[in-house]
């Protein structure tokens, strides 16, 4: 069985440096709360984020996945001036270790949001030269989420690409974490509280719903977006929503659980826990599942034995192994 896994990280040095200003601005104690010396999950060594070549394919290889979508974090927190060369950069970079390694690499191209005039172009670069499948965003940019008006053009564009958008999470505003997540609390614990723990979960299904609510997927109707982490907490409410959200409120073409159905590709991100398949599987179906592991925040361990011995039937584990993201990323 083919494993394709499509939440899988690298880190851009120059990116980082130059969004290391705004990323302290909006998360103060992430650095300190996500360092390696912590002992604490999701904190792989830098080197290991860094690496397209010997060290990730022999883990992928130990661990039996065959290819990876790379993907590249923190390009939203970038300053205006800087963000449209070092998104170039980062693309150029992944297209290159696609290259050196076709049968093992694919990619998501680095959106410039921070400079929005750019970004269109940008993405339409990286996937009519450069190759990338489609485009992952990591949360929102200066605060505002992607159904903002200035940033129509991206999504217009990964529209008239045919291309998804990853909805990556991202940490809360400064604003909401100071109300919701810090008061009383260790700086370490509040970090991860707003972070991995919950937080940056609630927020990219936040996003997705505004884009929703705001009449996005109406413009533009046949657009694709994938949330990771069984769907960013959305799929638990979609009864919820329909009936606190009807049609005749929204004013949409279609219920909020049918632009889910329709628009939305979700992925497990590592969180390989049988009761989130079983309850993703009876709501969304599986012709919209793919897999991903999130690495190197986690590691390939166990990934493929948690698909293979799953209560799926055949058709539905190599669905999620390949199939569909063969049939939606055009590999």
């Amino acid at each position: 069985m083919r494993l394709i896994t499509i939440e899988e990280h690298t880190l851009d040095t120059a990116v980082a440096q130059a969004s290391a200003a705004r990323s302290a601005e909006v998360s103060p104690h992430f650095a300190k709360s996500y360092a390696p010396s912590t002992g604490l999950p999701y904190t792989p060594p830098v080197h290991v984020l860094e690496d397209l070549d010997e060290g990730r394919l022999a883990d992928m290889d130990a661990h039996g996945i065959d290819m990876q979508v790379l993907s590249n974090l923190t390009t939203q927190f970038l300053p205006a001036e800087v963000a449209p060369q070092l998104v170039r950069d980062v693309n150029d970079r992944l297209a290159a270790a696609c290259r050196r390694h076709p049968d093992r690499f694919a990619a998501f191209a680095s959106v410039p949001t921070s400079a929005p005039d750019h970004a269109p172009a940008e993405l339409r670069r990286a996937v009519e030269e450069l190759g990338h499948v489609g485009a992952l965003i990591h949360g929102r940019t200066d605060d505002e989420h992607l159904s903002a008006p200035r940033f129509d053009p991206i999504l217009r564009t990964a529209a008239e690409l045919r291309v998804p958008i990853y909805l990556h999470p991202a940490p809360p505003t400064r604003a909401t974490s100071a109300a919701d997540y810090e008061a009383g609390l260790d700086p370490v614990v509040a970090t991860r509280f707003a972070t991995a723990g919950w937080g940056w979960h609630n927020e990219s299904g936040i996003h997705f719903l505004h884009l929703v609510l705001s009449g996005a997927l109406d413009r533009y109707p046949d657009l694709q977006f994938i949330l990771g982490h069984w769907g960013e907490m959305v799929p638990w409410f979609l009864d919820r929503l329909d009936e606190a959200l009807p049609q005749r409120v929204t004013g949409l073409d279609r219920t909020v659980g049918d632009y889910v159905r329709e628009n939305v590709y979700y992925t497990p991100s590592g969180m390989f826990t049988a009761a989130h398949l079983r309850f993703c599987a009876d709501t969304l179906g599986t012709d919209r599942l793919i897999y991903s592991v999130d690495y190197p925040f986690l590691g390939n361990e166990g990934a493929r034995d948690f698909l293979e011995t799953s209560d799926l039937t055949q058709e539905a584990r190599l669905d999620i192994a390949h199939r569909n993201a063969e049939r939606l990323l055009g590999l």
